[in-house]
């Protein structure tokens, strides 16, 4: 209810967003080095506002924040809530679908919550999800019991289920996902990976290149087509660029609820024990034979 909710709000910023002058930058930087824009601070705030207020949460941790964003005693419940609340920034100006994710873990003891607490792998979670804003507004979610996708029906305001139990092919579409930008930076696994499914010898058809800079966008795709994303370590940034806490463990764990696999070149995702709060992390996530073919290639 609190997702819908937070999604409903947010949709409605972003589409008054160019109309109410929310488009370009803020001013500022976040934690993560990269520049704010005006509605990375107001879904921050949305997202922080809206879920002390649920008397349901007990620790935040955002992308915009550099440490832990304690709740007030009196509005404490148990939960802890990891989030990017706008991914895929630089796209809001030429109206690219963007997205909010996040992950959940709950508190299991019974004093105050503290970093120790945060501080967990995404194999703790409770719950993960993420809210997409393109063409439709839809937030797809998971409790661990299989993912559910929820579409947004303008014409009553409130979300309708329209894809239940969302399960991935062993083996979906052949879509690969990376920014090539980084191509000459890129380890032999991931070069040689690349090159395999580019210029296939088996007489296959070569996979198609899907890149839209947003990992909800990128997500939300492999997700329903299948196919794999990649943001791999390189030779200039070797953890990569997304972040472990608020952006991989949530997606591994909707990839993994529904039936595909989600890795950093050496163990899944979810067992990656985070050292600070932003943690960098390769990902390697999708159709299941699609991230098991990467693995093999990594392994030599």
């Amino acid at each position: 209810m609190l997702s819908a909710a937070l999604s409903k709000q947010f949709s409605s910023a972003v589409r008054k967003a160019g109309i109410a002058q929310l488009f370009g930058i803020a001013g500022d930087t976040n934690v993560s080095g990269d520049q704010q824009q005006k509605l990375d601070v107001v879904a921050n705030e949305l997202f922080i506002n809206m879920l002390k207020s649920s008397y349901t949460t007990c620790l935040l941790v955002s992308e915009e924040d550099e440490k832990v964003i304690e709740v007030e005693t009196e509005k404490q419940g148990k939960y802890l809530v990891f989030f990017d609340p706008l991914d895929g920034s630089s796209n809001i100006e030429c109206l690219a679908a963007i997205g909010s994710i996040f992950g959940i873990s709950k508190k299991t003891h019974d004093g105050p919550a503290t970093l120790d607490d945060a501080l967990q792998p995404g194999r703790n979670f409770v719950g993960a999800g993420y809210a997409l804003f393109g063409s439709a507004t839809m937030v797809v979610l998971t409790t661990g019991n299989g993912v559910n996708g929820f579409t947004l029906d303008p014409s009553i305001g409130e979300f309708v289920l329209t894809n239940p139990d969302i399960r991935m092919k062993p083996r979906g579409k052949a879509i690969y996902s990376v920014n090539e930008g980084n191509a000459s930076l890129f380890d032999d696994a991931v070069t040689k990976y690349l090159e395999s499914i580019k210029f296939p010898k088996d007489g296959k058809s070569p996979y198609a290149a899907r890149y839209v800079g947003s990992m909800v966008s990128d997500m939300h795709r492999t997700l329903v087509y299948g196919g794999i994303f990649m943001y791999p370590g390189n030779k200039k940034s070797p953890r990569g660029k997304l972040r472990l806490l608020y952006e991989c463990a949530p997606m591994a764990y909707i990839i993994e609820q529904a039936g595909g696999m989600a890795s950093d070149g050496k163990q899944p995702i979810l067992d990656v024990k985070p050292q600070n709060l932003h943690d960098r992390c390769p990902i390697f996530i999708g159709s299941a034979e699609d991230v098991k073919d990467f693995l093999k290639f990594n392994s030599k």
